[in-house]
C-alpha cells in the first residue's frame, strides 16, 4: 500500500494497534521497514513511531546498514 500510493487509514489504524505491542517480538528489519512504511504512506501514528523508538534503540547495534538508513529515513519523513 504504501509504495503503491494507496490510502488506506483503517488499514494503517489497525496495524499500529496490532504492532504495538508486539514490536519488542519484531527483528530490526521488521522494525525498520514497520517505520518505512508509515512514513512512506504519509501515515501519522506517533504512538507507533514512539514505540517502534523504545524497541529499536537497545538493539541498534544488531541493525544492518540498510535497516539504519531506512529507520532513520522513516523518523526523518514522519517529522
Amino acid at each position: 500500500f504504501a509504495t503503491a500510493g494507496v490510502d488506506a487509514p483503517p488499514l494503517f489504524d489497525s496495524i499500529a494497534r496490532a504492532a504495538q505491542p508486539r514490536l519488542r517480538q519484531f527483528n530490526p528489519q521488521e522494525l525498520a521497514n514497520t517505520a518505512w512504511a508509515f512514513a512512506k504512506a504519509g501515515v501519522e501514528a506517533p504512538r507507533l513511531f514512539e514505540a517502534i523508538s523504545e524497541a529499536s534503540l537497545p538493539r541498534l547495534a544488531d541493525f544492518n546498514a540498510q535497516g539504519l538508513a531506512n529507520i532513520a529515513w522513516a523518523f526523518a519523513k514522519a517529522g
